[in-house]
């Protein structure tokens, strides 16, 4: 995908497009694990459940236990790693990634920066009271 950098403003349609369009480029996936990122309304939480994943030489997020691909869509049932939680996306961050007493899981930093993207836009939806779908 090549992407040109402008300097030009753009309207929050184009913004959505740009956004929608690179949101379907290729990722190579962490084998440090994934998460599943939710709203805790009631306790005014963002929240990260990681789950931990091994990649298979085809380049599939695979159960470690099982050693089967995880499926994309539908439902699967998984005992997360660990929970995390925060009341803000810089809360939340601290606690993943400098946590002396806790290893950070994530080895890729395109993981990293997906993941403060994310987060900030959960924190958005909280505050505004909207609902959150991760990306």
């Amino acid at each position: 995908m090549t992407l040109s950098s402008s300097t030009q403003p753009i309207d929050k349609a184009q913004r959505q497009s740009l956004d929608d369009q690179l949101s379907k480029r290729y990722i190579e996936l962490d084998p440090g694990g994934y998460f599943l990122i939710y709203l805790d309304v009631a306790q005014g939480l963002i929240c990260a459940k990681h789950f931990a994943n091994i990649i298979n030489d085809k380049g599939l997020a695979c159960d470690p236990v099982t050693g089967k691909p995880l499926p994309v869509r539908g439902t699967i049932e998984r005992t997360p790693t660990r929970i995390y939680s925060g009341r803000t996306a810089k809360e939340l961050c601290i606690a993943i990634f400098e946590d002396p007493a806790n290893p950070c899981p994530i080895t890729f930093l395109d993981h990293a920066a997906y993941l403060g993207r994310e987060f900030s836009r959960a924190e958005a939806a909280l505050t505004a009271g909207e609902p959150y779908v991760q990306d």
